[in-house]
């Protein structure tokens, strides 16, 4: 029977702990507390999610952390303090969802593992974000995002096919394995509702990159070694038009497979391009696409903007876009229609702009308005709820240093 209030939202009354930082674990929780679930954020004293001071920063107050932490609680402690593990083990039986992204083995040595919480409670759902994994050789190896991009062969496949491999300069591992994790928690969570059991969830960064080679993987494999995923730089080398290509103004992207040849070859004015044996296959366009690049740059030269180039193209339903950066996503008529670009309240900053929550729901059309918390703004408020604390013991710990909270 459902007892929830006709305007909860999906996850309204699901509670979770947080030891996360940085923007792989908050990005789980991040999508968690858009869908109405209670997100108590443990941070390590004295200053908390390092993400506090990643820029934009101002008045010591942090745009990248109001991103990824705006609706969660802050409860600050010493968790190197033998009591404040004690404390948060007790608060570990009162949620539904621990979710963490530390080291491997810092939570183990403080008693706060799946194995050591899911005792005090066997319907607890965990999920553990790492680089590599909590099985294998390297599950104990540390790492960023960075590594993960460069063990799955994304680095490798990335760059000039001359130059050194590159990396891409966004957190890909870490929000695709917060992605990940995100959906694994609400499958956990329909599991624990028909079964009454919880369980331990592993996402690696690495797996979730590695899971994204849609070709390279399988086709080097199967084909026992004959394909060889190679760098292309920025067109793909086994067929074409496809990658960017240099327009009247900036560049434009283009993809073309068998499928749209013939589309294409009209757009450029040149319909025998398609019987040309140079470009009659995808394979033959990509051993020529120096030539092929040639002529998809010219004519797009006698165009006098990009935007009659992309006209052009969509008028002949070729798949394009403009290569946009950063600034020009900003206040984009798409982005704005879409709720991409998401102004939101903060105490300190005042208005911030961040990119917007990507699941759309029909049921859920507004998003709720949520604040991100100083350091241990909910250090009384969450002791108070859910373990029954009262003020004397709460000043007490503060005194001794298990918790703590910034300046007022």
């Amino acid at each position: 029977m459902n007892n929830q209030p006709a305007d909860a939202r999906m996850l309204s009354g699901i509670r979770v702990l947080d030891f996360t930082q940085y923007l792989a674990g908050p990005t789980v929780t991040r999508f968690m507390v858009e869908l109405g679930a209670e997100v108590i954020k443990v941070e390590q004293a004295p200053g908390g999610d390092p993400s506090r001071m990643l820029p934009f920063v101002r008045d010591g107050r942090s745009a990248y952390f109001v991103q990824q932490n705006r609706g969660k609680q802050s409860l600050c402690v010493d968790l190197s303090n033998a009591e404040a593990a004690e404390l948060l083990r007790a608060l570990a039986a009162k949620v539904d969802v621990v979710v963490e992204n530390y080291g491997p083995g810092v939570l183990e040595k403080r008693g706060l593992a799946y194995a050591d919480l899911s005792k005090q409670k066997p319907a607890l759902i965990m999920a553990s974000i790492s680089a590599f994994g909590r099985t294998g050789p390297l599950a104990g190896k540390v790492g960023f995002d960075l590594m993960a991009q460069a063990f799955s062969g994304l680095s490798h496949m990335t760059g000039d096919p001359q130059g050194p491999p590159q990396f891409v300069h966004m957190g890909i591992a870490d929000v695709s394995s917060g992605v990940h994790a995100f959906g694994a928690i609400a499958a956990a969570l329909f599991h624990r509702q028909r079964t009454g059991r919880g369980q331990w969830i592993d996402v690696a960064m690495v797996d979730a990159l590695y899971h994204c080679h849609e070709l390279n993987v399988q086709a080097y494999a199967n084909s026992g070694g004959a394909y060889v995923p190679l760098r292309g730089g920025s067109q793909h080398p086994a067929t074409g038009p496809y990658g960017i290509y240099r327009g009247p103004q900036g560049w434009i992207a283009l993809l073309v497979l068998d499928r749209q040849w013939p589309a294409m070859a009209e757009a450029l004015g040149q319909p025998g391009l398609v019987s040309d044996p140079r470009f009659e296959t995808g394979p033959l366009r990509g051993r020529n696409r120096a030539e092929l690049t040639r002529i998809v740059e010219s004519w797009m030269q006698t165009f006098p903007d990009d935007a009659a180039v992309l006209a052009a193209l969509e008028r002949h339903r070729v798949p394009a876009a403009p290569v946009l950066s950063v600034a020009e996503t900003v206040g984009h008529p798409h982005f704005e229609a879409r709720q991409m670009i998401r102004r939101v309240p903060d105490r300190i900053l005042g208005e911030v702009t961040i990119p917007g929550f990507p699941l759309k729901f029909s049921e859920f059309p507004q998003l709720p308005e949520l604040h991100a918390p100083l350091l241990g703004e909910h250090n009384a408020a969450v002791l108070r709820e859910l373990l029954a604390f009262d003020e004397t013991r709460i000043a007490d710990l503060a005194a001794r240093g298990v918790l703590h909270a910034a300046p007022s």
